[in-house]
């Protein structure tokens, strides 16, 4: 329950910081895609404004004749002029399309100025707010008394003869502009918490994925510590209790007392056994077992083992055969004790787990550049859904862990480790009540290395 919880709020954690950087990121981004709409806007204003200012300048400078004196062509350009001081009464602006329409249909306006400084005229959208002040940088954005914005820009007027009429600025009101800016502030307003529920859910299923190895590997550290508490527990109790059943005895004879000694040498050799096998896969394991490598000829290996175990297949009822289907010496690099036992543990596996009157068959044969070993049973097989745990440490096939086959567990899962550690591939196919065959793939070399080169792989 405990470690379930450490889970659950690393997981929490884990989405929590994923969350967080993602906020930031998008916070980010939705900055910069703001600021590139806004830098967008602002350049094709600009560009739009300077079109329209210089258009209304050249037609404008054109028709002046006297420095700050307003002819009445302009009020035919400009048919809402107003002039300062005077009664304004626009007339009405001619139906034919112009670019300087823009000035009477959109959110542009106008203003003259004498050389002096003084507002002359005005013409456009209104506004009065403006400070009338001129001011002769050539690109402002001001605020009126309102708070509304303006962007104008400003040029000097020359007479006919080249004579500094005054000044003119063109201007827009950016309430159009702002509003849509808004908007889009708007969108990235309400949008940010959107994602930011949407990425919690992803970062919640996220995290639990990626803890997912993580909380299977540390089941199977919690089995694997179950199962050697358990295998050790079994011979150290035999062992106890042995040794409590003597000390019981008001006396022992010799038969009695090397009895009692077979029995804790048996269970002490078990414990041996099943130290040696852990520490064989925990080095293993870590790739640091370090061996001689040498050249194998898996011809002699087979040959041996069939040998060896002729006893104990005799002893269980099975018949023990091999078949060597190359005519040629099957050569491999690696360390002959590890591949001993690698073959040696499918043979005892197979006997282990074929009734009496049945058959283990080792077959070494090739393929393309792999060596092939097959150890074929006629045992009680394998179901289907438990295929893929034959390999795991303190497996069974029989879950009650009875000790009618012996063994603790750990056969196969050495012998995947050694194939691993060779460059190897170890696979099992089987059928229930029919029998099992387990076959390994070992890169050969099919010719005789020279010695130098012989000599030089030993070293390393």
């Amino acid at each position: 329950m405990n470690q379930n919880k450490l889970f659950q709020n690393t997981r929490l954690r884990l989405a929590l910081w994923y969350a967080i950087v993602m906020a930031l990121i998008l916070s980010l981004c939705g900055f910069g895609v703001y600021e590139a709409i806004s830098h967008a806007h602002w350049m094709t204003l600009d560009r739009e404004l300077e079109s329209v200012a210089g258009t209304l300048h050249d037609t404008i400078e054109l028709k002046l004749q006297q420095p700050g004196n307003l002819e009445p062509v302009i009020q035919q350009l400009l048919p809402d002029i107003c002039v300062i001081g005077k009664s304004c009464t626009p007339e009405k602006s001619s139906s034919k399309r112009h670019i300087l329409n823009a000035i009477s249909q959109g959110y542009y306006y106008v203003r003259f100025f004498d050389n002096s400084g003084q507002l002359i005229a005005i013409a456009g959208t209104e506004q009065q707010e403006l400070p009338s002040v001129f001011n002769p940088k050539s690109w402002q954005t001001l605020t009126d008394n309102k708070g509304n914005l303006y962007h104008q820009i400003s040029f000097v007027l020359h007479t006919q003869d080249n004579r500094n009429w005054g000044y003119i600025q063109v201007g827009r009101s950016l309430k159009d502009f702002s509003e849509y800016l808004d908007a889009v502030k708007l969108i990235l307003a309400l949008g940010l918490p959107i994602a930011m529920v949407l990425i919690a859910i992803a970062s919640w299923w996220l995290a639990g994925l990626a803890m997912q190895p993580i909380y299977q590997s540390y089941r199977q550290i919690q089995q694997f510590t179950a199962d050697a508490a358990h295998e050790l527990r079994t011979p150290l109790a035999a062992t106890g209790a042995t040794v409590e059943s003597a000390l019981l005895m008001p006396q022992l004879d010799e038969t009695e007392a090397r009895e009692i000694l077979q029995t804790i040498l048996r269970q002490n050799q078990r414990l041996t056994t099943l130290v040696a096998d852990l520490l064989l896969l925990a080095r293993l394991d870590r790739q640091s077992l370090k061996t001689r490598q040498e050249i194998c000829c898996l011809n002699e290996i087979v040959s041996d083992l069939i040998e060896e175990f002729a006893a104990m297949a005799l002893a269980a009822k099975i018949t023990l055969t091999s078949s060597i289907r190359v005519h040629q010496p099957l050569n491999v690099v690696g360390n002959s004790e590890q591949l001993y036992r690698l073959i040696s543990n499918l043979i005892v596996n197979g006997i282990q787990y074929t009734p009496a009157g049945g058959m283990v068959t080792v077959i070494l044969d090739r393929s393309d550049n792999y060596a092939v070993i097959q150890v074929e049973d006629t045992g009680i097989g394998i179901p289907q859904q438990e295929l893929s745990r034959v390999f795991n440490r303190f497996y069974r096939v029989m879950s009650d862990r009875s000790r009618s086959t012996g063994g603790s567990g750990l056969g196969l899962a050495i012998a995947q480790a050694i194939v691993q550690a060779h460059n190897g591939s170890l696979n099992v196919q089987s059928k229930l009540d029919k029998g099992s065959i387990f076959t390994i793939k070992l890169p050969f070399y099919p010719a005789p290395p020279s010695r130098n080169w012989l000599s030089a792989f030993t070293k390393t």
